[in-house]
């Protein structure tokens, strides 16, 4: 099933290299104004072609809205957009039908369809798909921006590379939207550049970790246990190709750390009730608790790279030596960005539907 949510549910459609990918969004609440242009704009941030830290693959990734939107308002029916495949080719695919690459889905899609997939480009498995969730997510975000609720995704490592400041929510987010690699720091950005080149030159890959915040939400966001925030938030954003881990506020670093380190001691300002720390990542009981909510999500580096690696052709169980052609992103956590700022906006309407909070 390709559909994630309760009340407000986006179903993700196409392929890889199919005429097209996108979304049907069902539950944005009717009335609600949607500028097409504010998706065109979250869709271009995640479009490939941005030199040599990306794919040679060019998508213009034209956002085309068929139903949903009327006069700019949502019309309560579902929202179906989509944008269409151009620079496809699959010439390099039919190998893989036999000889599947490492750390690819050639070979699980193979077993579970029978051999039925389609195997261009990675089907329904490529990361193409993520356009889907940003047209999903984008139409979420600018409702939940009339409710004071804003985000802010930004890469903190590439490789070995890491950010090591804090920077201020409003001065990260105008950086970070004017770098390539989605970093809030400038020097940071570079030096991260130069990793993903270097990998690239080297035939090789890197991964790294987006973290995102969300400011703005109310106390009480979430159900306990099996529709908490993290447990909702985890699984939309294992939904994305390439992720491999998340974790929020001190996330594994609590396992080291005692209960009187840990623990975020409450306090008043302003008149609100806060935390002085927030290792709880702004959730408490699977709820919100009024602080930025603040996670991580670590992506693997991209499984198809220019070195010979070995695999195995399922006919013969013989091994064979494999060298991938084609044009793949080097690292794909720049690209990732938009994708886990909107996908996470889509949880968080989700979740304030499904609380009767919007």
């Amino acid at each position: 099933m390709n559909e994630f949510g309760k009340c407000f549910r986006i179903g993700i459609f196409g392929s890889s290299h199919g005429p097209c990918v996108g979304a049907k969004v069902e539950g944005c609440p009717a009335g609600s104004r949607i500028s097409e242009a504010a998706i065109q704009i979250e869709l271009d941030r995640r479009s490939p072609g941005k030199g040599p830290i990306s794919t040679a693959r060019k998508e213009r990734d034209r956002l085309e809205i068929l139903s949903g939107i009327r006069n700019g308002k949502a019309t309560g029916g579902p929202i179906v957009g989509l944008v269409r495949n151009v620079d496809k080719d699959s010439s390099s695919y039919d190998a893989f039908l036999r000889v599947p690459r490492p750390g690819h889905a050639d070979y699980t899609a193979m077993v579970k369809y029978g051999g039925h997939h389609d195997h261009r480009g990675g089907g329904q498995f490529s990361g193409r798909m993520t356009a889907g969730l940003v047209i999903g997510g984008a139409i979420a975000r600018q409702v939940l921006q009339k409710k004071g609720v804003s985000f802010l995704a930004q890469t903190v490592q590439i490789g070995k590379v890491l950010l090591k400041k804090e920077v201020p929510f409003s001065i990260a987010e105008r950086i970070v939207r004017k770098n390539p690699v989605g970093c809030a720091d400038r020097d940071t950005a570079e030096m991260m550049k130069e990793e993903i080149v270097r990998a690239h030159e080297e035939k090789d890959s890197v991964g790294g970790v987006v973290r995102c915040t969300i400011l703005g939400l109310p106390v009480g966001v979430g159900e306990p246990f099996f529709w908490s925030v993290e447990s909702a938030v985890s699984a939309m954003m294992f939904s994305i190709p390439a992720v491999k881990g998340v974790e929020f506020g001190s996330g594994f670093r609590c396992a080291s750390m005692k209960g009187s380190e840990h623990n975020d001691p409450f306090a008043a300002r302003g008149g609100q009730v806060v935390t002085k720390t927030n290792y709880s990542g702004g959730v408490l009981g699977g709820l919100t608790n009024g602080m930025p909510v603040d996670f991580r999500v670590a992506f693997k580096p991209t499984s198809s790279i220019g070195k010979p690696q070995m695999s195995l052709d399922v006919t013969t169980k013989k091994p064979v030596q494999l060298e991938i052609t084609g044009r793949h992103d080097p690292c794909i956590v720049p690209r990732a960005v938009p994708v886990v700022e909107n996908s996470a906006a889509a949880v968080i309407l989700d979740l304030m539907l499904q609380g009767g909070m919007t």
